[in-house]
C-alpha cells in the first residue's frame, strides 16, 4: 500500500480529543496517508518516510467538511420566490409544492445531472461527506426514483416522503401519512439509510411525525427530524424522546427544548443559510453551547429556503450571526456533523487521527479562522477524499 506524507502544514486541525483545545491543533505539522486512511499525525520534524511527499506550503489543513442536511434531488427554479422574500413576503412551507411539480416532470437523467453538479460544487468547497434527502416527489414512484438518484452520489440517503402533504392529498392528510408509512416506505427503504419528517405547522404534526418515524424504524431506517423552523413546537422534544442522533433547524426553541437536547445528547443541527435566505431570526448557538447542547452546522442546500452549497459560508454566518467562535463553528461542520450522521467512529470521518478516513481540506490560508475572517473568499485550495486528491 502506497504511503504519502503531507508536510509543510502551517496549522493542522485534528479534532483529536487527546490533544489540547477543541480542535486539537498541531502547528508545523505533517500527516501520512496510506490507502484511504490516516496513518500518522504529528509535528513535521517527526514525520516518517513515505513513498511520496506533498508540500502544503504553510497552508491550514482541516478534516473534510460533513454536510448532514441537504435536498439536492429536484428540478425547477425558485429564484422569484427568493426575490419576493427579499421584498417582504414571509417564508412558508407551501413553496415546496412548486419544486414537487417540476421534479415529477423531470427525467431520472435530469435529476441525476443536477444533483451531481451540486455534489461537485460542494466538493470544490471542501465537503467530502454529504447527506441527501428525497422529498420533492411525494408519490411512491417519484420518491423511490429520487432516492435511487441520491444513492448514486452518497451512502447517506434520507427518505423524506413526509415533507409536505401534496395537493392531491390536501383533503386527506391521514391518508397521505398512511401512504408514506405503507407502500411508499416499502418502495423507498431499499434506497435509504435514514427517514425524516418536516414536523411543522403547515406540514406534519407531532403525532403524524411519530407515526412516520416509528414506521421507518420498523423498516430498518434511522430517524431524523426537521423541527422548530417556522415557530415553537413539540418536534425537538419528540426527537429527544426517540433518541434521534440529531434534530435540524432548531430556530425557535423553548427552555424545555434546550433542556431536552442537553439531557438526551441529541445534536442540534443549525442551518444558518436558511435564516440568511428567509430573513428569519438566527438560532442562538451560543446559548445552546452554554447549556451543554452539542451543535452541528449544515447547509440545507435546497431550491427554496436556502440555495447555498457552501459550508464555508455557513461557518462565517455561524460566527458572525450566531455567537459561535471560529473553532466551535469548524468543529460543528467536522466532528459534530460526523456524529450527526453516525460517522464519528474509529473508521469514520470528521477527525484527522490514525484510522479515520483520509478526507482533507487544504485552505489557502494559515489558519481555520480565515473561514470566518475572509467570508465569501474561495479559500479551499485542495481537497482529498478517501486518501486521494480530488480538487
Amino acid at each position: 500500500m502506497t504511503a504519502t506524507v503531507i508536510t509543510g502544514i502551517g496549522e493542522l486541525v485534528t479534532n483529536d480529543p487527546d490533544r489540547d483545545g477543541l480542535l486539537g491543533i498541531v502547528s508545523d505539522a505533517a500527516l501520512v496517508v496510506e490507502g484511504d486512511r490516516i496513518a500518522w499525525v504529528g509535528p513535521a520534524v517527526d514525520a516518517p518516510a513515505a513513498d511520496a511527499a506533498v508540500d502544503a506550503g504553510g497552508r491550514a489543513v482541516l478534516p473534510g467538511f460533513v454536510d448532514s442536511h441537504s435536498h439536492l434531488v429536484f428540478a425547477g427554479d425558485r429564484a422569484r420566490e427568493f426575490a419576493a422574500r427579499m421584498s417582504g413576503t414571509p417564508y412558508a412551507a407551501g413553496g415546496i409544492r412548486t419544486s414537487v411539480a417540476a421534479t415529477r416532470a423531470a427525467t431520472d437523467e435530469e435529476l441525476l445531472s443536477r444533483a451531481a453538479r451540486l455534489v461537485q460544487e460542494m466538493l470544490r468547497q471542501g465537503t467530502t461527506t454529504v447527506e441527501i434527502k428525497s422529498g420533492y416527489g411525494l408519490t411512491t414512484r417519484d420518491e423511490a426514483r429520487s432516492l435511487a438518484v441520491a444513492r448514486q452520489l452518497t451512502e447517506h440517503t434520507t427518505f423524506l416522503g413526509a415533507h409536505v402533504v401534496p395537493e392531491e392529498h390536501a383533503d386527506d392528510p391521514a391518508g397521505y401519512v398512511a401512504l408514506v408509512t405503507g407502500p411508499m416506505l416499502e418502495a423507498c427503504a431499499p434506497h435509504a439509510r435514514w427517514i425524516d419528517v418536516f414536523c411543522e405547522a403547515g406540514a406534519f404534526d407531532v403525532d403524524q411525525a411519530r407515526a412516520v418515524l416509528d414506521a421507518g424504524e420498523a423498516a430498518g431506517l434511522r430517524g431524523r427530524l426537521h423541527a422548530s423552523q417556522l415557530g415553537p413546537g413539540p418536534g425537538v422534544r419528540l426527537a429527544c424522546e426517540l433518541g434521534l442522533l440529531a434534530v435540524d433547524h432548531c430556530t425557535y426553541l423553548e427552555p424545555a427544548d434546550v433542556d431536552a437536547l442537553r439531557d438526551s445528547g441529541t445534536i442540534a443541527t443549525l442551518l444558518p443559510g436558511v435564516e440568511f435566505s428567509t430573513r428569519q431570526p438566527y438560532p442562538d448557538a451560543r446559548a445552546l453551547l452554554a447549556a451543554g447542547v452539542r451543535v452541528s452546522l449544515a447547509s440545507d442546500c435546497n431550491p427554496g429556503s436556502c440555495f447555498t452549497s457552501s459550508i464555508p459560508f455557513c461557518v462565517a454566518l455561524a460566527v458572525r450571526e450566531m455567537g459561535m467562535s471560529p473553532a466551535e463553528a469548524v468543529h460543528a461542520v467536522t466532528a459534530t456533523a460526523a456524529a450527526a450522521l453516525d460517522e464519528d467512529g474509529p473508521r469514520g470521518v470528521g477527525r484527522i487521527v490514525p484510522g479515520r478516513r483520509a478526507d482533507l481540506v487544504l485552505l489557502d490560508a494559515p489558519s481555520h479562522v480565515h473561514l470566518a475572517y475572509r467570508p465569501g473568499v474561495p479559500l479551499v485550495a485542495g481537497v482529498w477524499q478517501r486518501g486521494r486528491p480530488v480538487v
